[in-house]
């Protein structure tokens, strides 16, 4: 099982960091609090989406297991949002690169 680090931006333009084995799950469960899900449900996710909206996943990082993952994540939260900007900026540029790649070939 794959386990993922990653980055949501909020509506307010916070970053959030987090681990999970599903992304897309742990992003709606986060944004349940703004979407009339019922409150049962909007409790899974983290405390800190209840007063920030989340916006959109803007940076991910896939580890083979839980303990990497913590780690990254943990460097992460130590970096200071600049930081933090910078390596989903620089994550972009490889994206686009791989989509350039692809385009010509």
């Amino acid at each position: 099982m794959c386990w993922f680090v990653y980055m949501i931006e909020t509506v307010s333009g916070q970053l959030y960091t987090g681990i999970s084995t599903d992304i897309e799950r742990r992003f709606s469960e986060h944004s349940a609090a703004f979407t009339g899900t019922p409150k049962s449900l909007a409790k899974r996710g983290a405390r800190y989406f209840r007063a920030h909206q989340p916006s959109r996943i803007c940076y991910s990082e896939t580890f083979a297991n839980r303990a990497l993952a913590s780690k990254r994540e943990a460097a992460i939260k130590r970096l200071s949002r600049e930081q933090k900007w910078q390596i989903i900026a620089e994550a972009n540029v490889e994206l686009q690169q791989c989509e350039l790649a692809t385009a010509n070939d």
